[in-house]
């Protein structure tokens, strides 16, 4: 019979196939997210060593590398504004040094170390709920494709570090109360449970930054008006600053045909049209009635149909020409727009236009009757 393989070192078996996954990618590969799934799938295989194995050597170093998870995901999440925090980096280390000596003098005094990871847990949890809170436009260095999905990752972690938070008290009282009797069982359960989900969460957060350099690729060339921006009725709380606001984002939008760039975020868009951040999706919201993501989709579908109705470009082709980069989020927001995939939007434009052929064909010439 073969031997089984303990299930922490398979998960982290497939935590560091995740972790090849993001150092692959050039952008993501000195990111923080690397540094979380690396801490995440290294306190797997100590979990593992620890309590399959009863490997009490790395009992120290356990806490440790757990009190370093939510100022790393912080940071993950936090660099998605594109705003520098007011906080100094060093001061997201102060815990985790205490959490390090704390753990190295644990046998003299048995420190409240779980009772601290609590606090360290839920207090950056709680934080990430803030971030999530501010909604896709709150992400302005989120690729606009991606940011409904980046701000539900956000919004997943800070559930999952709460939820960590509350397994650390429930450990404190285990060895308050029944020393430590449950502890194991608690420790495993709940790091298989939400490691894995909090590293695929910071994986989607990686590649929803977009690039620096991706701005540059942008063309100048007009072709033709989107009026993208005309279907919502306004809010009666629009000003007369939102209205200039949003034509002003119309304007290079048409202009300069900023939806075609896959990487276009939030940030972007406001250098380019030199308003702030806050103010183009506080315009859009009011004077539209959606974010900013749904508004510039709404470019990009306009261009899709006009490529699908008048070119024999294949599908694909012209879900790259119009600013996507997958074919379920332009297949997605095609049907949430038109009603229809678009094969099909195309088989009806076709049929339209032979249609119209056919009838000025067959009609009599004016006075020859």
């Amino acid at each position: 019979m073969m031997p089984g393989i303990p299930l922490p070192f398979v998960i982290s078996l497939l935590l560091i196939i995740l972790l090849v996954r993001l150092i692959n990618r050039r952008e993501s590969a000195l990111g923080p997210e690397v540094a979380f799934v690396g801490a995440c799938a290294t306190l797997v295989t100590i979990v593992g060593l620890r309590w399959s194995f009863d490997v009490q050597a790395i009992r120290f170093i356990q806490p440790v590398i757990a009190a370093s998870l939510p100022p790393i995901a912080w940071f993950c999440f936090a660099g998605l504004t594109g705003a520098r925090s007011s906080m100094p980096i060093w001061l997201h280390a102060i815990p985790i040094g205490i959490v390090a000596i704390l753990s190295a003098t644990w046998m003299r005094w048995q420190p409240p170390i779980d009772l601290i990871l609590a606090a360290l847990f839920l207090g950056y949890g709680f934080a990430l709920l803030r971030l999530a809170s501010a909604g896709p436009d709150g992400l302005g260095a989120a690729r606009l494709a991606d940011a409904a999905k980046a701000q539900k990752a956000t919004l997943i972690a800070g559930l999952v570090l709460i939820g960590s938070g509350v397994d650390d008290l429930l450990i404190a009282g285990d060895f308050n109360f029944y020393q430590g009797t449950h502890a194991a069982s608690i420790v495993a359960i709940a790091n298989l449970l939400t490691l894995p989900l909090i590293a695929y969460a910071v994986a989607v957060v990686g590649k929803s930054v977009s690039p620096p350099e991706a701005m540059d690729a942008v063309q100048d060339s007009l072709t033709d008006r989107v009026t993208a921006f005309g279907r919502s009725e306004p809010s009666d709380l629009a000003t007369a600053n939102d209205t200039r606001i949003v034509e002003t984002v119309d304007r290079l939008m048409r202009e300069k045909q900023l939806f075609r760039d896959p990487d276009l975020t939030l940030n972007r868009l406001a250098r380019r049209a030199a308003i702030p951040s806050r103010q183009i999706s506080a315009a859009i919201n009011r004077v539209c009635g959606r974010n900013v993501s749904q508004a510039v989709n709404e470019y990009r579908i306009e261009q899709a149909k006009r490529l699908l109705a008048n070119s024999d470009l294949p599908i694909t082709t012209i879900m790259f020409e119009a600013g996507f980069q997958t074919k379920s989020n332009f297949n997605r927001e095609f049907l949430r727009l038109t009603g229809t995939s678009p094969s099909d939007y195309r088989r009806s434009s076709t049929q339209n236009r032979n249609e119209s052929g056919a009838i000025s064909v067959e009609s009599p010439a004016p006075g020859t009757r």
